[in-house]
């Protein structure tokens, strides 16, 4: 893993300016940077090529998306994102969905080309980290990864595997940038580390 692909989905909301994802967005970029890393970043905000995403995906070895929670999800410039560049990288990102008339043991989500490649969320939540992991609370145990088992499963579809997580949590009713950002880099170096 030598090129990392820095993807800023952060939006401004309505009780929110996206400074947070900005910022987290900038550690990892100095982290990486620092770690000895090749870095490419794209702003979704900011506008984008889409055959350029394209070249930039297939020459990462990594992509680490930093994202807001907006409504339990992703925001929808990220979704568009997604469904704009990766779509047009078919042929390039996967071939089909896997499946073939003629030989039943290929299976659904199996098309998929970019098998050496990772992905990375970096996530701030308002939400308490309990709600995530207290099987009584609002996501009911499953954890960040199962909130984004579809955003992995996109991923998954195109043949890339998964690195661990990073959440903030409480990040509107209780912040603690500091330790975010110390987390943060943290949490890069632990992964990274050459």
């Amino acid at each position: 893993m030598k090129n990392i692909l820095l993807i800023n989905g952060g939006k401004k909301f309505a009780h929110s300016e996206g400074r947070l994802s900005n910022t987290l967005h900038n550690v990892a970029k100095d982290t990486l940077l620092e770690l000895g890393y090749n870095i490419e970043e794209t702003i979704i905000d900011s506008g984008y090529d889409i055959n350029t995403e394209i070249e930039k995906i297939l020459k990462a070895d990594v992509l680490i998306y930093q994202l807001p929670a907006w409504w339990m999800s992703v925001p929808w410039t990220v979704k568009k994102y997604i469904d704009e560049v990766y779509t047009e990288g078919h042929g390039k990102f996967y071939t089909s969905d896997g499946r073939t008339s003629s030989d039943d043991s290929k299976k659904y989500g199996s098309g998929g080309l970019l098998h050496n490649k990772k992905v990375m969320l970096s996530v701030t939540w308002n939400a308490p980290i309990n709600a995530f992991e207290d099987v009584d609370n609002f996501f009911e145990g499953v954890g960040a990864d199962g909130v984004y088992s579809h955003f992995y499963k996109i991923h998954q579809f195109m043949g890339m595997s998964k690195l661990p997580i990073y959440i903030c949590n409480d990040v509107i009713k209780n912040p603690t940038i500091d330790i975010y950002i110390e987390n943060y880099k943290k949490h890069l170096t632990n992964i990274f580390k050459k």
